[in-house]
C-alpha cells in the first residue's frame, strides 16, 4: 500500500484524536456561536475582529468566514438604487464627501421610526461622521417624524455636547433631509453662525448614506440583539444601546475600533 511501517503505527496511535488545526477550528466555532447569540447581524470580518480582541488569539478572517459558512451564519447586504432629486433652495447639499478630519466637522441627522409592542417611537439622531459617534438623540412616541419637540430636544442636546467637548467655536456642517421640520425657520434658528446647514436632494438617500445605512443596522441590532419590540422599558434599552454603540461596537470604517477608541487614539475629545 506504499505506506511505511512507522507511518502506519503513527496513524494507529493518533487515530480518533483531532489535530491542533481541527481543535482550533472547533474552538473558533464555539466562539462564533457565542457571539451569534447576542449579535446576529455581524459579518464575518466584524465577528473575527471581535473574537481576536476578546481572546488575543490570532486567526485569519478567511477561517472565520469558513466557520460561519459551516454554521450557516451570514450577513445580508442592502442594495438600493435611487434617482437624484432637486436641491433645497436655501440649504443646498454641502456634503460632497463623507470624510472628516476632526470631530464636529461634519454631522448628519435623521429620524427613524422604531416599532415596539406598545406602539411606534420616533428616534432623532445626530451622528458625527468623523467617528460615527451618536452625539445626541431624543426618542418619544411617534408622530411619524413630525414631532417638533423630538427634533428640538435632539438639536439642543447636540449643541450642548458640542460646547461641552470644546468645539463650539469651530465650524460644523449639519446635514439632513428636506423634512418639514428640518426646513422650518424655528428649527434652524437654534443654530448659531458656526453651524452651516446642508440638505440632501429630494428623495435621494444616497446624499446621506452614513445615517441611512446606520439606521438599518441599528434597527436590526435592536431587534435581534436587544429584543426592543418585547422590552418593558424601551427608553432604557435605547440608552443602553447608545452606550454600547459608542463604547463597544466595532466599526469596519474605523478599522474595527469603537468610536470612542478611534477618537481618543487620535488625540481628540
Amino acid at each position: 500500500m506504499s505506506v511505511s511501517r512507522s507511518g502506519y503505527y503513527k496513524w494507529v496511535k493518533r487515530k480518533g484524536i483531532i489535530n491542533r488545526y481541527q481543535a482550533n477550528r472547533l474552538w473558533l466555532i464555539e466562539e462564533i456561536k457565542e457571539t451569534y447569540v447576542k449579535h446576529k447581524i455581524w459579518g464575518y470580518k466584524h465577528r473575527a475582529s471581535y473574537i481576536r480582541d476578546k481572546t488575543n488569539w490570532y486567526f485569519s478572517d478567511l477561517l472565520c468566514h469558513k466557520c460561519c459558512k459551516l454554521l450557516g451564519i451570514r450577513s445580508k447586504a442592502r442594495i438600493k438604487r435611487h434617482k437624484a432629486g432637486k436641491e433645497h433652495e436655501i440649504y443646498p447639499n454641502l456634503l460632497h464627501d463623507f470624510d472628516a478630519s476632526r470631530p464636529f466637522e461634519k454631522v448628519c441627522t435623521d429620524t427613524t421610526i422604531l416599532t415596539h409592542k406598545s406602539g411606534k417611537y420616533d428616534w432623532n439622531l445626530y451622528i458625527d461622521l468623523f467617528d460615527n459617534t451618536i452625539i445626541a438623540y431624543d426618542i418619544r412616541r411617534s408622530n411619524y417624524g413630525l414631532s417638533p419637540i423630538n427634533h428640538y430636544n435632539a438639536a439642543k442636546n447636540f449643541i450642548d455636547e458640542k460646547e461641552k467637548r470644546g468645539y463650539m467655536n469651530l465650524d460644523t456642517i449639519v446635514h439632513s433631509d428636506q423634512g418639514a421640520i428640518y426646513t422650518s425657520r424655528g428649527f434652524n434658528s437654534l443654530f448659531n453662525h458656526t453651524i452651516k446647514r446642508s440638505m440632501s436632494r429630494i428623495a435621494t438617500p444616497t446624499d446621506n448614506p452614513i445615517v441611512e445605512s446606520l439606521n438599518g443596522w441599528i434597527k436590526d441590532e435592536l431587534k435581534y440583539d436587544y429584543d426592543f419590540y418585547h422590552s418593558d422599558k424601551p427608553l432604557e434599552i435605547i440608552k443602553k444601546y447608545v452606550a454600547y454603540f459608542n463604547n463597544e461596537r466595532l466599526a469596519y470604517s474605523l478599522k474595527y475600533k469603537t468610536p470612542i477608541q478611534y477618537r481618543t487614539e487620535l488625540g481628540f475629545r
